[in-house]
């Protein structure tokens, strides 16, 4: 059977220009806009959120985008949140936005149907196409770190094992923008702080590598 194309995204932040629109309704363009769509995703992700307000931020692949199940969860995170968690999911990295949209669907498919999770256990997973793709997103409480840490913070994951090896610069400037945005939006305090899985749980997570990256970060605490 031959694999569809994913759907083509809707640029949350930016929006597609009027023109773009028109052409993308020709059946024709559809194929090539939905390319053109994970392009843009792309280089806006590279950008990041360069003028610090709501109308810049990062776009953020939707669950619709990547075909999420649906989700069953319920709780709301008291915002603004002051904590952030960082980890890795410990399996395969993906590098194009076909791959990744794979890989978020199979992280979630584990946590649903194997851990019978109500969704996918992170707030949002970063790929290292240099996109952030969206979990439960900025409202809900995940299952990332522990019954305590859970309802006190959002938990961000890097798709792949960073034991040995570093994801790439993208996707570092991707979580960055996300946190940035989060500010900018009022769901993260402007003195939020950052910790490492391990921080607050006995883990591995998020592996040597990038467990070293983020204690450079400027909003790291251990």
């Amino acid at each position: 059977m031959q694999a569809l194309p994913p759907p083509t995204p809707q640029i949350k932040a930016q929006g597609q220009p009027r023109a773009a629109r028109r052409l993308c309704a020709l059946p024709a363009m559809a194929r090539s806009c939905a390319l053109l769509s994970w392009a843009l995703l792309a280089l806006f992700a590279l950008l990041g959120a360069a003028g610090g307000g709501p109308a810049n931020c990062i776009p953020i692949v939707s669950r619709r985008e990547w075909g999420a199940l649906a989700s069953e969860c319920s709780a709301n995170l008291r915002r603004p949140v002051r904590y952030v968690v960082v980890s890795h999911t410990a399996g395969s990295t993906c590098d194009n936005p076909a791959s990744c949209r794979r890989q978020v669907q199979n992280v979630q498919h584990y946590h649903v149907r194997t851990l019978h999770w109500c969704d996918v256990g992170y707030n949002f997973l970063i790929g290292e196409d240099g996109l952030v793709y969206e979990g439960r997103g900025w409202n809900t409480v995940g299952a990332h770190s522990g019954p305590t840490w859970n309802p006190l913070s959002l938990g961000i994951s890097f798709m792949g094992n960073y034991m040995n090896r570093v994801p790439p610069a993208r996707a570092i400037r991707a979580a960055q923008s996300l946190l940035a945005c989060g500010v900018a939006l009022g769901v993260l305090r402007p003195n939020y702080e950052v910790k490492g899985h391990r921080d607050v749980q006995p883990t591995l997570s998020p592996g040597d590598q990038l467990y070293e990256i983020i204690q450079k970060w400027p909003h790291y605490r251990a």
